[in-house]
């Protein structure tokens, strides 16, 4: 076995991005092949249960313990003594998570991190796993009784989805998180670490090219619904010499908590409401029309056209489906999608069928992730 998997590292070490994720699939198959049914079933009914213990462990900040005393190990006496946990129930958890390989158990009762402990150890990762468990996990396990309730119709109305039967709410997923500042600074948090040693749009869109005969005193880009503004940071950093403005939009509340970052400008917009800003070079819109249904996204993308000049255009930052063969990742954001925002990810015919209902034409679609992230350009016909 020893042979085996330093043929794999190998070969990961030789791979690119497309080629690792094929690789685990296929050792993912080769697991799933080995299993019996019991080895199934047990691993698929614990699901939610690694999230909980994960979870508990965020709280704990096990994780984060580990990871800062790490190459040397840590015994349950000496964690409990850090926490405040009780010694038997923190073995417990510790030797959970270290069956699940969260951990690693270097003895008896003694434990260190490994390449997993200290990516759990982030504050981004463990806000996605706030996120997961505490806001996104109801609605998730609402989901079976809703899809039975409304005879397994489409969810295309993001006030009708699982999140309003698990909340008791007629408001939508965003709405409600308004009124939680902590569950929207986790989601934010995350959003900001989701893509974090990842290829990003600038890797591959051709904007230096295009941008030449940039004039100054013009908009450059308008990152539209941008968050905390990682994108506009990102755009500035790489390219600082660009000429033209760089404009982060989104509600005042979220641009509260915005990076600061010399060149880029922020402005209060709601996405629903006309466009402010007339003529920029590109509009920009990042996981921003995966979050909706299709009638909201047509709203957004007549804004948005309603501003756009004859030099304008669209540049959608989101994934594009491939027609089969959806990578796992892909798929269950699919579902998170659905579940509680009535929204969906889409098919490249889906993303042309959408821009065709608003008078948007496609032109091109360059995609910069193995998991189909895309961006799909577009202009007014």
């Amino acid at each position: 076995m020893e042979k085996i998997a330093a043929e794999v590292r190998e070969l990961v070490s030789t791979a690119d991005d497309a080629g690792r994720r094929e690789l685990l699939k296929s050792l993912r198959e080769l697991q799933y092949s080995l299993e019996t049914p019991d080895d199934t079933l047990k691993r698929m009914i614990h699901y939610n249960l690694r999230l909980t213990v994960a979870r508990t462990a965020t709280d704990l900040k096990l994780f984060s313990l580990l990871a800062q005393n790490a190459p040397s190990p840590m015994t349950t006496i000496e964690i409990a003594k850090q926490t405040g946990a009780a010694e038997v129930l923190l073995g417990r958890l510790l030797r959970y998570l270290a069956s699940l390989s969260m951990i690693k158990e270097t003895g008896v009762d003694t434990f260190t991190a490994n390449n997993i402990t200290t990516a759990l150890a982030g504050e981004g990762f463990q806000a996605g796993l706030r996120v997961y468990f505490d806001s996104h996990g109801p609605t998730f396990q609402a989901a079976p009784a809703f899809l039975a309730e409304t005879h397994y119709s489409d969810i295309t109305d993001h006030t009708k989805t699982p999140f309003q039967a698990a909340y008791n709410t007629d408001l939508p997923a965003f709405t409600y998180a308004t009124q939680f500042p902590v569950i929207s600074a986790n989601f934010n948090n995350y959003l900001a670490y989701e893509r974090t040693g990842r290829a990003i749009w600038l890797d591959a869109y051709p904007l230096e090219e295009e941008c030449k005969a940039q004039p100054a005193e013009d908009v450059l880009l308008v990152d539209i619904g941008g968050g905390i503004g990682d994108q506009c940071v990102a755009l500035k950093t790489r390219f600082p010499d660009i000429p033209g403005r760089v404009i982060l939009q989104d509600e005042a509340h979220v641009l509260a908590n915005a990076i600061v970052k010399e060149g880029v400008e922020e402005m209060a917009q709601d996405f629903f409401q006309p466009q402010a800003v007339k003529y920029a070079k590109y509009y920009y819109l990042r996981n921003i029309l995966h979050d909706w249904p299709d009638a909201s996204c047509r709203l957004i993308l007549e804004n948005t056209k309603a501003a756009m000049g004859p030099h304008s255009m669209l540049l959608i930052d989101d994934i594009v489906l491939p027609n089969s063969g959806v990578h796992w990742q892909a798929a269950q954001l699919d579902m998170t999608m659905m579940f509680v925002l009535g929204a969906m990810e889409r098919t490249r015919e889906q993303w042309r069928a959408l821009l065709d209902s608003v008078s948007m034409k496609m032109v091109k679609v360059v995609q910069y992730t193995s998991l189909g992230d895309s961006i799909i350009v577009a202009v007014g016909k």
